[in-house]
């Protein structure tokens, strides 16, 4: 079997169990009191950290080409639909209120597909989905912890962008150690729009789009220094 093949199939498996096993620290949380919708918050964060987070890192090193995670994404973004069309949703991250996860493994995929058929380097492929999910994840972390509701406090934009800021340059770095700058300001572009939502264009769709935009010129410029 093709090595590539077996790595998507250990990806999908690996994000299914994630997918899953997050019903456990749902129930802790409204155990112990938390709100459902809270709860579902935090755990929403997690999905996007554990399954899309490390399921970006995992791409440039598994995979030689962008067809295999496309399609795992593509997959993944049917499922989570699926789930909420059915009414059988995953209810310890998905809410009837919106299907923001969709969204999320929506533009997981097609950045990534998009990037690295565009320039040809994984590493810059999967700056745009990290900043969603490492960056945006932890900006709902603080929200829930500190404003106690969902909320586009300035308080989480703080925390997104240290998370971001580092991985930008970085990851950048690693696709090309000419333009780590330009993965600096993809960053800062990055926390800047994640606060605002246009009807169903949400943060996830601006994070990707406004991100992948920046580094496809930085590709182009080059080094700013």
């Amino acid at each position: 079997m093709d090595d590539q093949l077996l790595a998507a199939i250990g990806m999908g498996v690996y994000v299914m169990v994630i997918l899953f096993i997050t019903k456990f620290p749902y129930e802790m949380m409204v155990k112990r009191g938390m709100e459902h919708i809270r709860a579902v918050y935090y755990n929403r964060k997690i999905v996007h950290m554990m399954a899309g987070g490390i399921g970006s890192f995992s791409v440039p090193l598994l995979f030689e080409d962008y067809w295999y995670p496309m399609i795992c994404g593509i997959l993944l973004t049917g499922l989570t639909y699926g789930a909420h069309r059915s009414g059988v949703r995953m209810y310890w991250f998905q809410t009837e209120q919106n299907q923001n996860d969709v969204k999320f493994t929506l533009m997981w995929w097609t950045s990534i597909s998009l990037i690295w058929w565009l320039v040809n380097d994984p590493w810059l492929a999967i700056i745009p989905s990290l900043f969603m999910a490492f960056g945006d994840g932890i900006t709902g972390v603080v929200r829930n912890a500190v404003v106690r509701k969902r909320s586009k406090s300035p308080v989480g934009n703080v925390f997104m962008f240290l998370v971001s800021a580092p991985l930008g340059w970085f990851v950048a770095q690693a696709g090309d150690p000419s333009i780590p700058v330009w993965g600096l300001i993809s960053a800062t572009v990055a926390t800047w729009v994640e606060r605002y939502e246009f009807g169903p264009i949400d943060d996830n769709i601006l994070i990707t789009v406004c991100a992948t935009i920046i580094l496809l010129i930085g590709v182009q410029v080059g080094p700013l220094f």
